[in-house]
């Protein structure tokens, strides 16, 4: 590789971690060819990237652009897997390929500048995504204010039941019903 082939892998792998909301390395030592083929076309599904890359110039990239805390776990063949949008959707990803081929180790991850090992990735996957967690939390917010509704409409629907009540008590025999 061309030290300008080098430079433009740097700067491009620059771009993409600027834009990541998280970062997963694992490693692929022992993956077929189609393996990391059917991983990457998950990850890009997702809204991400598997990168794989020489470490040297990984370490290039990472050192710039606030990742650089990804430095230690960059031993062996690594893959690196960028998120853009939802990092839980990645990491339920990392976590799923991890299961499905036990040769893909799941080395840590970096999300908003904190380094996660292992399990915290495993931990990550088990959350909901990030609508469902949006979601609730509306519906714990509407929660009160919907309560308050119905304290306030409470005495007018008691008025109501009571004047049905009245007047089906004080309703008229139909004729006809006695001989």
């Amino acid at each position: 590789m061309r030290r300008a082939e080098k430079a433009e892998n740097v700067s491009a792998m620059q771009g993409e971690l600027a834009r990541a909301t998280v970062a997963v390395l694992a490693e692929y030592r022992g993956l077929t060819a189609g393996e990391l083929d059917r991983l990457r076309r998950a990850v890009r599904e997702a809204n991400g990237r598997c990168r794989v890359a020489k470490n040297t110039l990984t370490r290039r990239a990472v050192s710039s652009s606030g990742y650089e805390k990804l430095t230690p776990m960059l031993r062996g063949p690594v893959a690196l897997l960028l998120g853009f949008s939802d990092p839980v959707v990645i990491a339920k990803l990392a976590v799923k390929f991890g299961e499905q081929l036990p040769k893909l180790e799941i080395r840590g991850a970096v999300l908003s500048g904190e380094v996660l090992p292992a399990s915290d990735v495993k931990a990550l996957a088990t959350l909901p995504s990030r609508e469902v967690l949006l979601a609730q939390l509306l519906g714990l917010l509407q929660a009160p204010a919907a309560q308050l509704l119905r304290t306030l409409n409470e005495p007018a629907a008691r008025l109501a039941r009571l004047v049905g009540a009245i007047s089906e008590r004080s309703a008229p025999e139909t004729p006809g019903g006695a001989a």
